[in-house]
């Protein structure tokens, strides 16, 4: 018979030490083997995304190629062919699909080249914003310290400021353009950047592969540009995204204000704005570019969606 006292007792963390061997084997390639889905993959699984990838692609595509679309001039007035119906109407015709406005102006094409208007004032706002914000995120993220707290404290002060209000007193004062309209909202827009970009700058810089490009001597454009920025990319964009809808409704509120784009310009704020006058009897010249600013405020913010859901780690459901 075996003594099983006498027997040689295991290490007490033989145990331990066995489950973690288990644990980093790798596992069989048969049914019980599970690989992630790959980051293409669960974009195309996304309904949200795939969505709004569609609504944002078609609306680009028809502001890209609106001068061989469009049947008209959308600045060309012809007051004999004021305010006729769109097609769907039973006095609408197929020379002008959406009617014409109060001035006889084809409304087809001045909605599809509003489509123009509406997206280079939210990529180019998107742009201005994305690079301040995303400087200041990435320098106080970095060094923190007291660069972090002179960042914090201008984050601070522009959250203070509500944006509609200081846009609206800003270009009444120095007057209202594209050009104003971009600037303005670009140096306006920018608070969001920093605090998502400073954020995610704190994770990053305590890894691994930070510590090894500091150790070899890489300088710090280097590490920020080369280390840090491509591992936040995937927050930037999110960001990006909802900015550039943001960015996309405050313009037509100014239009619609009468301080943002000026006529002759397709503007859909503006066009709202011209065709208050005539709501209860043309109802279209409010409905046609009303839809068509909601589905590109809508098409942006399911893409931003998206794209948070399909970065998040593991996936969002």
């Amino acid at each position: 018979m075996v003594d099983v006292a006498s027997a040689p007792k295991a290490p007490p963390n033989a145990a331990l030490e066995t489950a973690a061997e288990t644990a980093a084997a790798p596992l069989p390639t048969g049914a019980g083997a599970t690989t992630p889905p790959s980051t293409l993959r669960r974009m195309f699984r996304h309904r949200g995304l795939t969505i709004g990838a569609f609504l944002v692609g078609t609306i680009i595509f028809v502001a890209l190629f609106a001068p061989l679309i469009v049947p008209h001039d959308p600045y060309a007035q012809d007051l004999t062919r004021r305010l006729i119906p769109p097609v769907w109407y039973e006095k609408g015709s197929w020379a002008h699909i959406f009617g014409t406005d109060n001035l006889g102006r084809d409304y087809f094409s001045r909605t599809l080249y509003g489509a123009q208007i509406a997206l280079l004032i939210g990529f180019s706002v998107m742009i201005v914003s994305g690079f301040i914000g995303s400087a200041l995120g990435l320098i106080a993220g970095y060094f923190g310290g007291k660069v972090d707290m002179v960042v914090t404290f201008f984050i601070t002060t522009r959250l203070a400021m509500p944006v509609v209000l200081v846009a609206l007193a800003v270009v009444a004062m120095i007057g209202s353009s594209l050009f104003v309209v971009i600037a303005v909202l670009g140096l306006l827009k920018w608070d969001r950047f920093a605090v998502v970009m400073r954020s995610a700058t704190m994770q990053v810089r305590s890894q691994e592969y930070v510590s090894a490009a500091q150790a070899a001597g890489a300088s710090t454009w280097r590490i920020v540009i080369g280390e840090i920025l491509p591992n936040v990319m995937p927050h930037l964009i999110v960001v990006a995204t909802v900015e550039a809808g943001s960015a996309i409704l405050l313009e037509a509120a100014l239009s619609f204000l009468g301080l943002g784009v000026q006529p002759p310009l397709p503007s859909w704020g503006l066009m709202i704005s011209e065709a208050k006058n005539f709501m209860f009897f043309s109802f279209w010249l409010i409905a046609i570019p009303g839809t068509a600013l909601a589905l590109l405020v809508l098409g942006v913010n399911l893409l931003g969606d998206g794209l948070r859901d399909v970065f998040a780690p593991g996936g969002r459901s």
